[in-house]
């Protein structure tokens, strides 16, 4: 080939190459590609917004479930399936695909609230030495049990409070006789043999293992479904303060907390909301299942927050903007008040996933009050648009400002509202 030849292809093949790249960034091309394939939407919420084509461009719907408002903008008039159609010159070039969801709405909680939970059995949070003829053992440890295990059983007796432990080692101790105990490690179910020993200097018989039963602490009530009297609060899992693992309930209960102080967070040391409740008195609801969303089960009654008492929209994950937005919280007493944040980045999910948000913390007079997201502003809810987008969950440690939050969608899935349904049982049928 000639040198002349050669160069014309090389520049020929340039040219070329620049044009495809290019592509993207030609407007018709740009509007082109920036229409999604799939939406998913609720029934009667705000109209679905297309990128438009042009004069020579329509858009068709497959169904009166979706209504044209313009010749970009389409209402959801029902729940279902539908298509949206573009042609140009009345030839399709592209369909999108659509999901109207029956129309979902909860009421935002923002209450401070105190948690106690009652663990599934009783939970092995550490180990301790017994003195035994001038030397020092653990049984439990010898018998293999581990920190994190649960004790279910004991001499086939099911085992639901540490009480019921005391009187089985002595019973055993005294007769010189083992414990046969059932526990449960994760998901795998053992059987071992535990031995009591006589503590010489307490002179009592022990087992050598530090046990819990419930777990105590704060937080904050996300949203609440009023006719089917659910509700999620938290946004994250609760975990044993000894084995950092979460804690697998048997029951538990929900209370009214009052804020007394705020410890202010600083960088590198988060800051914590201090309050008070009892979990004897003003009871509003039962807690069900403790998931990595949160908390979940049924109130008692409806509850108020004084500030958005009645029912918003709810919001997907891909329906999340960066911009600004509002959480609902307690900083003192039991008074919900309204404070301004900043979406600073939102991913949206197909399929559940902590951490769907990062948020940051713009209201002065929050800031000022507590530095940022401090301990128990966990499960705040976050409102943008009118609509609840999800809930506050972790801070971060070196900048309290800002911190973690999770879509909505996950939490009401948890608290088993399942805003799928309609279409799913749709899907099912066809």
């Amino acid at each position: 080939m000639r040198p002349r030849e050669n160069k014309i292809r090389i520049w020929v093949g340039s040219l070329l190459f620049a044009f495809v790249l290019s592509m993207p960034f030609i407007s018709p091309v740009k509007q082109y590609l920036s229409i999604p394939d799939e939406i998913v939407t609720f029934q009667n919420q705000s109209p679905i917004t297309l990128p438009d084509l042009g004069e020579d461009s329509t858009i068709t719907s497959s169904s009166s479930a979706v209504k044209a408002v313009d010749s970009s903008a389409f209402s959801t008039e029902e729940s279902g399936d539908s298509q949206l159609m573009y042609e140009l010159a009345g030839i399709p070039i592209k369909k999108v695909d659509v999901s109207v969801l029956d129309d979902m709405k909860v009421i935002p909680g923002g209450q401070s609230i105190g948690v106690q939970l009652h663990t599934q059995g009783v939970l092995v949070v550490g180990h301790h030495l017994v003195n035994v003829n001038n030397k020092t053992l653990s049984p439990g440890e010898e018998a293999e049990i581990q920190v994190g295990d649960i004790l279910l059983e004991i001499n086939g007796k099911q085992i639901k409070e540490m009480k019921e432990v005391r009187p089985l080692v002595e019973k055993a101790g005294e007769q010189n006789k083992s414990l046969k105990v059932k526990l449960k490690r994760g998901k795998e179910m053992i059987n071992t043999t535990l031995t009591p020993v006589l503590d010489a200097k307490e002179e009592d018989y022990k087992i050598g293992l530090y046990i819990r039963d419930s777990a105590a602490g704060i937080g904050t009530m996300t949203f609440y479904e009023p006719k089917s009297k659910k509700y999620g609060a938290l946004g994250h899992v609760i975990s044993d303060m000894d084995t950092k693992k979460p804690i697998e309930i048997h029951d538990g209960t929900i209370v009214k907390s009052t804020v007394t102080s705020i410890e202010k967070g600083n960088n590198g040391v988060p800051g914590e909301k201090q309050a008070k409740f009892s979990v004897k008195e003003n009871q509003i609801g039962t807690i069900t299942k403790n998931t990595p969303f949160g908390i979940f089960g049924k109130l008692e009654d409806s509850i108020k927050n004084g500030k958005s008492d009645k029912p918003l929209p709810v919001a997907l994950s891909h329906e999340v903007k960066e911009g600004p937005a509002k959480i609902l919280t307690v900083l003192e007493d039991e008074t919900v008040e309204e404070f301004d944040v900043e979406v600073v980045s939102s991913v949206p999910q197909k399929f559940p996933a902590t951490k769907g948000m990062v948020i940051q913390v713009t209201d002065k007079e929050l800031l000022k009050k507590t530095g940022g997201i401090v301990q128990g502003m966990s499960g705040s809810p976050i409102i943008q648009d009118g609509k609840v987008i999800g809930a506050v969950t972790h801070v971060f440690v070196n900048d309290p400002t800002s911190g973690y939050g999770v879509h909505i969608e996950w939490m009401l899935q948890d608290a088993g509202i399942n805003i799928y349904k309609q279409t799913r049982e749709e899907q099912k049928a066809s």
